[in-house]
């Protein structure tokens, strides 16, 4: 996403997490382990239920094979070879890292059908190694091969088009893409609101298909979802139970990045396909949601800012993998989009997340 300027003031307020029941629209396994008070005692805490292990910003300005490297909008792991990793761009590239050093080792580049930039923010490594890679240009979801081959294109709602095709807003369409456990259901999650809607309430659009892998993806529910004031939604990652990490950021010129992470849960709520208009008030039973960490509150492990930010830790987070999970704890990787700017980093943060 291009960098703008948005008003973040709303301060929230850790809730209980709970573990709801699973809905058969969505493939769910048993609930995880709720982060409980001995959590706050684990070292570098951002929360009773984040740490922060280590950041690096070992790939801040540099470049590959004549290709900057930076603005990051997503990151996945390639499990097919030995949990390396992949980053993309959102100027179209897709980047291959050394999961140990982060140190690229690959680059491929994208483009739409007639060879033009996409504005490229997620992505999805798929059981048959495609690529699903989401453009908030359009915005639209293309499916392509490892190198580079656009291989299908799948359907998206009216509604959620950039205006004047739809109600979309330029810059605020698909920032988030995960494939739910059983690898039937993908989800893109919108980043502001439709024309229409209430403001901070988006929408999450799922695909389906027959099979776990290789098959046609078709249009299934939608949901609603609503980000704190002044926040969008720049990324969502499928937990292996079925729930989702949600990332929601802003900016305040002067001020600097909020970025909070969330866990939340799909699996009750309406099917909002059918609605026209979100208001908050329409008996929509929107996802439930629970705060895991505001990213301002962990320690700053040394890290330093380029500009204003209440954590010198902070910058304009965009991409989050899940690289690990065991009982109940999941590493995850969250990486910042420099812009390309010199006032901005790439600077990626390995976190450690009780859910």
């Amino acid at each position: 996403m291009r960098l703008r300027t948005v008003l973040a003031t709303a301060a929230a307020t850790l809730a209980a997490a709970t573990c709801l029941t699973a809905a058969a629209t969505l493939a769910a396994a048993t609930c995880l382990t709720a982060a409980g008070p001995a959590n706050a005692a684990w070292n570098n805490a951002c929360s009773p239920a984040v740490s922060i292990d280590r950041f690096s910003d070992a790939l801040d300005k540099t470049t590959y094979d004549d290709t900057f490297v930076g603005n990051f909008s997503a990151l996945a792991v390639d499990h097919h070879r030995h949990g390396s990793l992949v980053a993309l761009s959102d100027r179209s590239a897709l980047f291959s890292l050394d999961a140990k050093t982060l140190a690229p080792n690959a680059v491929v580049p994208l483009a739409d059908e007639s060879g033009a930039a996409l504005d490229s923010e997620g992505l999805v490594i798929d059981r048959d190694r495609t690529r699903l890679v989401s453009s908030e240009t359009e915005p639209s979801v293309r499916r392509y091969s490892r190198d580079g081959r656009i291989l299908d294109r799948l359907p998206v709602p009216d509604a959620l088009k950039v205006a004047p095709a739809g109600r979309a807003v330029t810059n605020g369409t698909f920032e988030g893409l995960t494939l739910l456990p059983g690898g039937r259901t993908l989800l893109a999650s919108m980043e502001y609101a439709l024309s229409g809607d209430s403001a901070g309430i988006v929408r999450f659009q799922t695909w389906q298909r027959n099979r776990p892998t290789g098959g046609p993806f078709a249009l299934g529910r939608q949901y609603a979802y609503r980000a704190d004031t002044g926040l969008g939604v720049p990324e969502v990652q499928a937990t292996p139970d079925g729930r989702l990490l949600v990332l929601e950021r802003g900016w305040t010129s002067g001020v600097g990045n909020t970025v909070r992470l969330y866990l939340a849960d799909p699996r009750r709520a309406t099917d909002t396909s059918g609605v026209e208009n979100l208001t908050g008030q329409d008996g929509v039973r929107l996802i439930r949601k629970t705060l895991l960490a505001d990213i301002v509150n962990c320690p700053s492990l040394g890290a330093t800012a380029k500009q204003p930010q209440p954590n010198p830790l902070l910058d304009n987070i965009e991409g989050m993998a899940i690289t690990g999970y065991s009982k109940g704890r999941l590493r995850v990787l969250l990486v910042s989009d420099d812009n390309q700017n010199a006032v901005q980093t790439t600077r990626f943060y390995h976190l450690r997340v009780r859910v």
